[in-house]
């Protein structure tokens, strides 16, 4: 299988990179608050990213080892892909297995997605 790869900016990331990025968050965060501890990294992840949690937790770990985050658990809450349709403004949930979406309400096939996409670090537990 391929490497998943995603944009940051209209640059391609691989999953390490990311996770790479996402620790650096939580170290800097901790660090500013003087954590002594992170125990959890809490993350909103939008469901067309097609990031997969296993490999985010295992690339975690990895990059943590001998820091304040080693041991960390990774939470990830899936963001829905939704749609809002060009004419009427409904939104609406996305069909990922087809793509072909239709406006529920006026049957417009001009949308735009709205959601779904998200990357973000939501929020850290720490001590």
């Amino acid at each position: 299988m391929p490497p998943i790869v995603f944009y940051y900016f209209g640059q391609p990331m691989h999953e390490l990179a990311i996770t790479q990025s996402i620790l650096e968050i939580a170290l800097d965060y901790a660090q500013r608050n003087r954590a002594q501890k992170i125990l959890e990294v809490h993350l909103h992840i939008g469901e067309i990213t097609d990031f997969e949690d296993e490999w985010l937790q295992r690339y975690f770990d990895f990059l943590s080892k001998d820091t304040i985050a080693a041991g960390a658990k990774v939470r990830i809450e899936r963001i829905p892909a939704k749609g809002q349709c060009a004419k009427c403004l409904t939104v609406f949930p996305i069909d990922r297995t087809t793509w072909h979406n239709k406006c529920p309400a006026c049957g417009e096939e001009n949308w735009e997605l709205i959601s779904g996409r998200e990357f973000r670090v939501e929020a850290l537990e720490v001590i």
